[in-house]
């Protein structure tokens, strides 16, 4: 996130300022798309510089403390989910880094936090906010790290 922010601050922000500038002399701005296309991409930048400098100064650091055999942070898990019949793998991660449909849940999830300290061949309630739930079996769990590949969300 720092990294993003730098950048966004050094290198793009000038760009976008010397875009405005050059578009704005183009004349009559009612009708000067390029001029308003440039403000909002100017617009876009500051409100993702707000986004990460809110993330950054309320950001926590977790340790995970989970055994060689438990599912914990940034682990791959392959479920067993006997009331549809079939398996499903997941990685748990950080809800900055989650993108359900790329199998990268939040450990604030229902799953997530269902899934979170067990070991395989263990059984889990995942109980949903509408009262709602299933029941999902650990079949492996391979051992991750947070390498940075997963992108953060955008907003």
């Amino acid at each position: 996130m720092q990294a993003e922010l730098d950048e966004r601050r050094s290198k793009l922000m000038p760009e976008l300022i010397e875009e405005v500038k050059r578009t704005r002399a183009f004349g009559d701005l009612s009708e000067n798309y390029e001029y308003k296309a440039a403000k909002q991409a100017q617009n876009r930048n500051k409100s993702r510089i707000r986004y990460l400098e809110r993330m950054i100064a309320s950001a926590r650091v977790y340790e995970d403390k989970s055994g060689a055999d438990e599912v914990g942070l940034f682990d791959s898990v392959e479920l067993w989910l006997p009331d549809d019949g079939e398996s499903e793998t997941v990685q748990v991660v950080t809800t900055v880094r989650c993108d359900p449909l790329k199998g990268l849940i939040s450990k604030e999830s229902p799953l997530g936090k269902a899934i979170l300290g067990h070991k395989v061949g263990e059984s889990v309630n995942v109980q949903l906010e509408n009262g709602y739930s299933y029941t999902a079996e650990i079949r492996s769990v391979a051992k991750g790290s947070d390498d940075g590949s997963a992108p953060l969300l955008q907003y």
